[in-house]
């Protein structure tokens, strides 16, 4: 008989400090059952502009929105799935929901997280937390809830401090096209700002930047020199 190895069950463990050290960790959450299904969202946005005599609006590109990731505890005190009965969950509720989005006393903010779930490990912050009642004690005690939860991916402080310094504005650069990329999104990438685009373009001479050669090679100014278009 195959091996279907241990049953993991997920983990949300909290933190401090958004470098997720072990010395920073403030609490632990054990799922009592896994969720069924969880959903990570990815969402891009665009502004829209209708230009001078046209009848359509152009969509462009504005900001990659951080990741989301949504999943639906449950807690159960029937001691139907742990074999051990309490009287009222109002505890551990009360528990989890400090943890998800209680202070941290010394930060003085909402803690860091992160989540493990077998080959899944997600890091962000939580935005959102929904409890819903489902079963209860004959005198209205409510025994059994199903908590929403709802995190978004952050960026460790050093990666971001490194992302911002590469967008300097004191430093040009040359960028080697690579497939499927967009003048709009370099800048965005290089830059932080994607309204660059029309500047890089008459810098390097292109009759069509809409339409990038893979291969080709691109200069990006500094920023001084490439004042966005209004």
């Amino acid at each position: 008989m195959a091996d279907t190895g241990k049953l993991e069950k997920l983990k949300i463990l909290a933190y401090s400090d958004p470098g997720l050290g072990d010395d920073k960790k403030v609490g632990e959450y054990t799922a009592m059952m896994n969720p069924e299904t969880y959903t990570q969202d990815y969402k891009v946005e665009y502004n829209e502009g209708q230009g001078h005599g046209t009848s359509g609006a152009q969509q462009r590109f504005t900001v990659k929105k951080p990741e989301e990731f949504s999943a639906e505890l449950l807690f159960d005190n029937t001691g139907i799935i742990d074999g051990k009965p309490r009287n009222n969950l109002a505890a551990e509720l009360d528990a989890f929901r400090e943890l998800l989005v209680g202070y941290h006393g010394e930060s003085h903010e909402p803690k860091h997280f992160k989540l493990v779930w077998g080959g899944m490990l997600f890091k962000g912050r939580c935005t959102a937390l929904s409890i819903a009642y489902k079963l209860f004690n004959p005198d209205g005690t409510p025994i059994r809830a199903s908590c929403k939860v709802t995190f978004k991916a952050s960026t460790e402080e050093n990666l971001r401090v490194a992302r911002e310094r590469s967008r300097s504005p004191d430093l040009s650069r040359l960028h080697v096209v690579k497939a499927g990329e967009t003048l709009p999104w370099l800048c965005y990438v290089i830059y932080g700002d994607s309204r660059y685009y029309p500047e890089v373009a008459k810098v390097n001479q292109l009759v069509n930047f809409r339409r990038l050669t893979e291969g080709e090679e691109l200069y990006f100014p500094p920023l001084a020199k490439a004042a966005p278009a209004a």
